[in-house]
This record gives structure tokens, C-alpha cells and sequence, in this order.
């Protein structure tokens, strides 16, 4: 990468392949999650992150280049995290604070990477891009947002509860 256009394009491409991965793992955390508000809230973010893949192509295409992902190896590590928070426990508040915590890990860094690459087009001049990328930001925050205030008003009750108990 020799160039602040090279940079922005390696990341597009890694940010392509992590959200492709997470269509793919967000029905498993769901199916996974035992709150009826979490398992909502990752099905809802399902149906965000198709459309965060549909922009991404979008951008692809506005850059006049061919839309491919490249291995990702931070979102690799995120979600085997969660598959293990999915093995390692049972079903239960304390499985969904997990689960959470992994959720919220995933848009932590896509939060990190959309605002990289926004500031990076619009100091490249990709400006008609930077609408598109945006809109996926927010959708982010607003995610990580809802599943902070799950674990903060419900789950993480739930879990501290069940600890004690045991």
C-alpha cells in the first residue's frame, strides 16, 4: 500500500469480507441468544448487514472497481469468539451477556473501520461515496447502541442474578 487510495481500498475489501461473515454469523448468535429483545436485535442487524454488503458493492462500483472481500483475520477472531461463548455455556442471561459482548465487539470495530475509511474518501476525493458509508456508520452505532442498553437494563440484571444464585 503506497498510497492513502491503496489504503482505502484494502480496507473496503476487509470490510466487505467482515460484513459478508456476519450475514453469515449473525442467525447463529440469534438462535443462540435466549432474550426475546436480543434475539431481535440480532435479526434486525441481519437485515441491516445485507444492506451494509449492498452499499459496500455500491462503493465497489463508484470506484469503478469489482467488489471482492479479502481475509479479515480481526473479524475471524471475533466471531470464533462468539462461537465459543456459544460452546463454552448454557443457555441463559449469562450465555446473552456473552453474546453481547461479542455483538458489541463486532461494531466496535466496524465502527473503527467505516470511520477510517470515510475520513480516507473524503480526503481522496471519493466524496460520492462517503453518503453510502455514512448511513452504514450509523446504522453501527445504533446497533452497538441497543445491545449496550439490553445488557445495561435486562441481561447483565440477569446474569449477575443467576452467578449469585449458583
Amino acid at each position: 500500500m503506497k498510497s492513502l487510495d491503496d489504503l482505502f481500498m484494502h480496507f473496503l475489501q476487509d470490510v466487505y469480507y467482515a460484513e459478508r461473515q456476519l450475514v453469515k454469523a449473525l442467525p447463529k448468535m440469534a438462535k443462540n441468544a435466549e432474550a426475546p429483545a436480543l434475539k431481535a436485535a440480532f435479526t434486525a442487524h441481519h437485515g441491516e448487514t445485507i444492506h451494509h454488503v449492498e452499499r459496500l458493492e455500491q462503493v465497489f462500483e463508484h470506484l469503478g472497481k469489482p467488489a471482492k472481500g479479502i481475509p479479515c483475520e480481526a473479524i475471524k477472531g471475533l466471531i470464533e469468539e462468539a462461537e465459543e461463548v456459544i460452546s463454552d455455556s448454557v443457555a441463559g442471561a449469562v450465555r446473552d451477556a456473552g453474546l453481547i459482548a461479542c455483538g458489541q465487539a463486532v461494531e466496535h470495530y466496524e465502527m473503527a473501520r467505516y470511520t477510517s475509511m470515510i475520513a480516507w474518501a473524503t480526503a481522496t476525493g471519493h466524496t460520492d461515496v462517503v453518503s453510502l458509508l455514512r448511513q452504514t456508520l450509523s446504522e453501527e452505532t445504533k446497533a452497538e447502541k441497543g445491545l449496550g442498553d439490553l445488557a445495561a437494563h435486562d441481561i447483565n440484571k440477569s446474569a449477575a442474578a443467576m452467578s449469585k444464585a449458583a
